[in-house]
């Protein structure tokens, strides 16, 4: 009878010690890489602005002592500023403008785009960029077309003609002033990264014309004859509608970059430059900088 209760106490024990055992958590390893957080999926960290322009400014480095970068994205209220109201001369940017003030006037139907204008040996602008320089005066050019040579080739002769004849250099001026652009001088060709944002983005957004218009300008503004800069190293499913403008130790390029419902302008004006072609290629790096950092 003592045997049997002592037997019988043994096996009661190697019982509840194998319920125990069993009922133990199962521990699972440690996954390598832990799934994202859903937190972080819906509410993704909000890109900050001064690690971008830490990133632009250790690029550039020494290599340039005088330049201005702008950085707006339209999806949001990232912003990166380098000197942006810092006032540059503007050389072929100010050509922007002309083609803004050009297009209310179309708009408006006090300028007919196929209207004929004859060139005179006094018009022609024998410098820079341009191939109607080399045309017989007496030539003639609709409007749309000088409008489309001086954006695309950054013809100066085309230039010339419609802020002089066409519209008239004192009346483009007051258009700036009445939109903002309070920096920006026709006669003494400046203009500053800040003000070409605003001007740009009033095209882009249908400020200064319908929608077939704006769908025009934007298009002599795409795929020109310079693309060494901003669009040079951006993939080529990205759009980029721009002006570059170049001068003795000055090289800028301002624009509005598209890619998918990415939508940003990048402007960047340079002064006393020693080399002229590293410049374009840097504007290139930082473009592709932005980019990455905003896609």
């Amino acid at each position: 009878m003592r045997f049997s209760l002592v037997g019988f106490i043994l096996i009661m024990a190697a019982a509840i010690f194998s319920i125990q055992k069993s009922q133990s958590p199962v521990v699972s390893p440690v996954p390598d890489t832990p799934p994202s957080s859903p937190i972080t999926v819906l509410f993704p960290r909000k890109k900050n602005p001064d690690e971008l322009q830490k990133k632009i400014v250790s690029l550039i480095g020494n290599t340039w002592k005088n330049y201005s970068v702008y950085v707006k994205d339209y999806s949001s209220d990232f912003t990166v500023g380098i000197n942006e109201s810092v006032i540059f001369t503007a050389a072929s940017v100010n050509k922007i403008p002309i083609l803004a003030s050009l297009y209310v006037r179309v708009q408006k139907k006090q300028i007919d785009l196929d209207t004929p204008i004859t060139l005179q040996a006094s018009d022609i602008q024998d410098y820079g960029t341009g191939t109607i320089r080399y045309d017989p005066p007496g030539t003639s050019y609709s409007v749309k077309t000088l409008a489309r040579l001086m954006m695309q080739k950054s013809d100066n002769t085309a230039a010339f003609l419609l802020a002089n004849y066409v519209i008239g250099v004192d009346a483009i001026q007051s258009e700036l002033t009445a939109w903002g652009l309070t920096q920006t001088d026709m006669t003494d060709n400046k203009t500053s990264n800040k003000d070409m944002e605003r001007m740009l983005a009033k095209i882009y957004t249908g400020g200064i014309a319908n929608t077939a218009l704006t769908q025009e300008m934007l298009a002599f503004m795409k795929d020109s004859d310079f693309e060494d800069r901003i669009p040079i190293l951006l993939p080529k499913d990205v759009t980029v509608y721009h002006k570059t403008g170049d001068e003795d130790g000055a090289v800028h390029d301002v624009g509005i970059i598209e890619y998918k419902e990415k939508k940003y302008y990048l402007g960047v004006f340079t002064s006393d430059i020693a080399d002229e072609d590293q410049a374009k290629k840097l504007i290139g790096t930082i473009s592709k900088t932005v980019y990455d950092f905003l896609k």
